[in-house]
């Protein structure tokens, strides 16, 4: 965007805005051990373990209420670099900081949404792609596998990278977790680099007039894969989502019936609804609990999913619904590689909501749009 701030010394990317629950959480990776704070409307937020302000970490994140952040308008991030951390007059470096713009999803008019998922490792032409709508941006989604897999812990950058170039720390992100996402060794530290709700990878967000549910279908084939090496238990996980939603319909008031909703979304990396070919076919029963209990009560007007490569919009009895779709799919991202596995072309989703309708377009990374269509919701 045009009006990226300048990247701090010892910043990677400029800050990340995430959407969790009702509010921001702040993340942005570091080089060195520093301590950091974000401050807004006068009133400063720390990244703290029980009021010892963290340093010795490469991420940091801070939460802040998303009604203080939409009245202030921007916020400042300040850090101070760490010297020597002893146990008594530990020495900082002067404080560093920077002012960045903010901007919250429209109270009125169109919403343009970006998605993007599959990226599998690549910046240039995602990140091409993700620029569509520009500075006309509200929303970005970033849906799954955006790394290509966790074998490093650099490779979490890139999420940040691509909501810096997209979004320039100006907009509010949205981030699911992938299958590719759950490989590696640092696989069971993504939570510690990616926006969660107390360490989970699927929680509900409110953002102005949409209320959303970030899913997590784990892994696509069952936990006992040699592939897997015994280092997964999705099951097990997939059944504590399960009551995590059961939680959110019991509080549907505060939830998706809560006063202003006026879309209800799904985002998910797994277009669940589908059932894919042996060995991916896992968990049929479950997801369609999952599929009756969204159906039966936040009756969502759309899902957005990755996962299958493919730019396609999937009606009810269309080719994804499997086990009785509820609402239309829409799967955002698709592209090409070469003979040599280098990507040559991506497909990402520019989305717009406005009044009871959403606008689809398939948008490639030179901004052509290759397909369109307008859904009537609910």
């Amino acid at each position: 965007m045009n009006n990226t701030p300048r990247l701090l010394p010892e910043f990677k990317t400029c800050p990340a805005v995430f959407a969790v629950k009702n509010y921001y959480q702040i993340m942005v990776p570091v080089k060195s051990d520093l301590l950091f704070c974000v401050t807004v409307g006068g009133k400063s937020y720390y990244d703290h373990s029980n009021g010892i302000i963290r340093s010795s970490t490469r991420m940091h994140r801070v939460n802040v209420p998303m009604s203080e952040l939409d009245k202030a308008g921007e916020y400042t991030v300040s850090y101070r670099k760490i010297i020597d951390r002893k146990p008594y007059f530990p020495e900082t470096e002067e404080p560093v900081s920077a002012v960045y713009k903010f901007r919250s999803v429209p109270k009125s008019g169109r919403i343009n949404i970006y998605h993007l998922s599959d990226t599998h490792g690549n910046f240039d032409l995602p990140s091409a792609a993700g620029t569509y709508f520009g500075e006309e941006t509200d929303l970005l989604i970033l849906n799954g596998d955006i790394p290509d897999h966790s074998g490093k812990v650099e490779n979490f950058d890139l999420i940040f990278r691509l909501c810096e170039a997209v979004t320039g720390g100006s907009r509010p992100c949205i981030f699911s977790r992938g299958n590719h996402d759950t490989r590696g060794f640092y696989a069971e530290n993504i939570a510690d680099y990616t926006p969660t709700e107390n360490g989970r990878s699927y929680f509900s967000f409110r953002l102005g007039r949409i209320w959303g549910i970030v899913m997590d279908c784990g892994e696509d084939k069952s936990d006992d894969r040699t592939e897997y090496g015994h280092t997964v238990c999705c099951h097990e996980f997939r059944l504590e989502e399960t009551e995590y939603l059961k939680e959110v319909i019991k509080n549907a008031d505060n939830e998706y019936n809560a006063p202003g909703v006026e879309y209800r979304i799904v985002i998910v990396h797994n277009p669940f609804s589908f059932t894919m070919n042996p060995p991916f076919d896992i968990e049929q029963e479950l997801y369609s609990e999952w599929l009756r209990l969204l159906d039966e009560n936040v009756k969502p007007d759309v899902m957005l999913a990755g996962h299958l490569h493919t730019a396609e919009i999937s009606h009810k009895g269309g080719r994804l619904d499997s086990k009785g779709q509820i609402c239309p799919v829409i799967v955002g991202s698709k592209f090409s590689t070469n003979d040599k596995n280098v990507m040559t072309s991506f497909v990402g989703c520019a989305a717009t909501l406005d009044k009871n309708k959403m606008k689809v377009c398939f948008t490639d990374d030179g901004h052509n749009v290759i397909f369109s269509e307008e859904l009537i919701l609910k």
